[in-house]
């Protein structure tokens, strides 16, 4: 029986739902959102939807979308979901160019810096990768194996970034680790030379990013928890830098300190070339921003944004490089007792300005549905309609704290409920 689920018993077994997910193109030619199995495109150049193609043996995702990221140069998006499938697409066309297999369902995926590796890591802890160079310039659908690179052994790998000069590659798990690996020049024969593990969080590690600038192009590694905390690595050493409770700064902790995971950080994202972190927190309304100070190493709250008006939890952010907005969804797939089975609700902040971060606390605002890029077009397509109620996202914010603490928080069995799992394992080898 998977990790994911409740214990047989509890209700029988609850239905896994799947946080919607965005992501942005590096140059904001496009944004994508995931939600259960659906994985919707809007061209905002064309200011159109996108029609995805896919040609292959199993086409398009048939169970929830885990994961969905572009590459750095924009030419690729690769999502990943619980039907064992990584697919790979071409932003050009929008058509699969390959689909990968793997051997159990993928929690993260991760693409190198120069777009010639994509990474993922399944359920088990294994992080596999895929050698892309027969993919450049070519359009037909490719046939692709991973081979194994690394391994956290047995603990679910919650996410992977590569690091900005992509010398390495970072996994964190579900046992409160975060391990640098060194990518090595034949990647295929594995990764076997480890830089450093940042150890000092608490709980389980839920998101990663990394911080880049001109100043600092060897990047620092930024973490948030389940220990409602942000952290600021030096990867090479493994040294912690900084900690931001960030938690306890929104003031979830000490409005209800038994809701246990209300103040998990569920993502993190750089904004402006690394100037800002935005934040979300699962019981927070908005997200938070904090300014990481690179000549100091330390982490600074400068401001809470909630959006007022509505039931609005991101579960979700993504932002380009070059434009000053931050996109935000909220939204779950398989909610019970709903009559939709994918809900997802797009949200824009503006005011960003690169030439000074410091103000953007005064200047930010909520972006009104027409005034978003592509404006109704752009919602019925990521969306899926364009107004939904509001007391669906409230039950959907609870179905996703509930899944995450589900996935990422170990249980504790009985020695009966341990000899029952064991019996119904799905993943035993049977022999002949």
């Amino acid at each position: 029986m998977d990790d994911t689920q409740v214990e047989a018993g509890d209700n029988n077994r609850d239905i896994e739902v799947a946080p919607a997910l965005i992501s942005v193109h590096p140059n904001q030619n496009s944004v994508a959102v995931a939600v259960g199995s659906d994985l919707r495109i809007f061209d905002l150049r064309g200011g159109c939807g996108v029609s995805l193609v896919d040609d292959s043996a199993q086409p398009f995702h048939k169970d929830s979308i885990r994961a969905i990221r572009y590459s750095a140069n924009g030419k690729l998006l690769v999502s990943a979901a619980d039907d064992k499938l990584v697919k790979i697409w071409s932003t050009d066309s929008w058509r699969c160019v390959s689909s990968v297999c793997s051997e159990k369902r993928v929690s993260a995926v991760a693409i190198s810096e120069d777009g010639l590796y994509v990474c993922f890591s399944d359920k088990f802890g294994v992080v596999w990768v895929v050698d892309l160079h027969e993919l450049e310039g070519n359009e037909s659908l490719v046939s692709r194996k991973a081979a194994p690179l690394l391994a956290h052994y047995c603990s679910i790998i919650t996410s992977l970034e590569f690091s900005p000069d992509g010398q390495f590659i970072v996994s964190a798990d579900r046992d409160f680790k975060i391990r640098v690996t060194v990518f090595p020049k034949k990647p295929l024969d594995g990764a076997h030379e480890i830089q450093s593990f940042c150890l000092g969080h608490t709980e389980f590690v839920s998101c990663l990013a990394f911080i880049c600038t001109m100043d600092y192009p060897q990047g620092f590694l930024v973490s948030g928890s389940g220990d409602s905390t942000v952290r600021l690595w030096d990867i090479t050493s493994g040294f912690l830098l900084d900690t931001c409770e960030v938690g306890a700064k929104a003031g979830l902790l000490e409005s209800n300190r038994s809701d246990e995971g209300c103040s998990t950080v569920s993502d993190l994202c750089i904004i402006l070339d690394g100037n800002l972190i935005a934040v979300a927190i699962q019981s927070l309304q908005g997200i938070m921003l904090l300014h990481c100070d690179l000549s100091s190493r330390t982490l600074n709250v400068i401001k809470v944004v909630s959006i007022m008006g509505e039931s609005f939890i991101p579960t979700s952010l993504g932002s380009s490089s070059h434009a000053e907005l931050l996109w935000m969804v909220t939204g779950v797939s398989k909610l019970s007792g709903s009559d939709c089975n994918s809900l997802a609700r797009v949200r824009v902040l503006s005011g960003f300005k690169k030439s000074n971060p410091d103000s953007v606390g005064h200047e930010l605002t909520v972006m009104r549905d027409d005034e978003l890029p592509g404006a109704e077009k752009l919602l019925e397509k990521l969306q899926g309609s364009v107004s939904i109620e509001e007391n669906v996202f409230l039950a959907a914010a609870e179905a996703v704290k509930t899944a995450m603490c589900n996935l990422l928080i170990k249980k504790q069995y009985s020695m009966e409920k341990r000899e029952f799992r064991k019996r119904s394992r799905n993943d035993r080898k049977i022999k002949q």
